[in-house]
């Protein structure tokens, strides 16, 4: 089991929550998460890192799988310009590689947004550590558990 897998296991357990992590084979897009657990895609959690662009402050945007987060709403919530986190800033503060970024068990605490469109489902699934790992989750445990504010950050489309 890989670390990354470990820690988000850690990190569910230690809050008491009983979950499935199931081995997809391939999770790195939330379409191929949705096919893979068999639900629909916005039952799928995108966790999307940005980065102050003045700084090294994180915030992660926990997105409906069919949804994109608009950046000036992303940064008019977070109170400061951002930008996509590149691939090693994310690994680097997170311990995940993009594609497997969990919404939980980080390295470090980070600033966490949640899309209310997860609400209207009983369950979620979201990345465990690994594009190839997902864990379900009810979206009411996933917001007490990350300790993400519930607000509307997705591009309109």
């Amino acid at each position: 089991m890989s670390k990354s897998l470990k820690r988000v296991r850690a990190a569910l357990e230690a809050a008491q929550i009983t979950t499935e992590i199931r081995e997809t084979g391939n999770a790195r897009t939330a379409e191929d998460a949705a096919a893979a657990v068999g639900c629909a895609l916005n039952q799928i959690v995108k966790s999307i890192i940005f980065q102050q662009r003045d700084g090294d402050a994180l915030a992660l945007f926990l997105t409906a799988g069919g949804n994109q987060v608009d950046p000036d709403r992303a940064a008019a919530l977070f109170g400061a310009p951002l930008s996509r986190a590149d691939a090693d800033t994310v690994r680097n503060k997170t311990g995940f590689a993009i594609g497997g970024v969990a919404p939980v068990g980080h390295l470090s605490p980070v600033a966490s947004f949640m899309d209310p469109a997860l609400m209207v489902f009983p369950v979620v699934w979201a990345a465990a550590g690994t594009p190839r790992h997902v864990f379900s989750i009810a979206p009411a445990e996933l917001q007490r558990l990350t300790g993400a504010a519930a607000a509307n950050f997705v591009r309109m489309g």
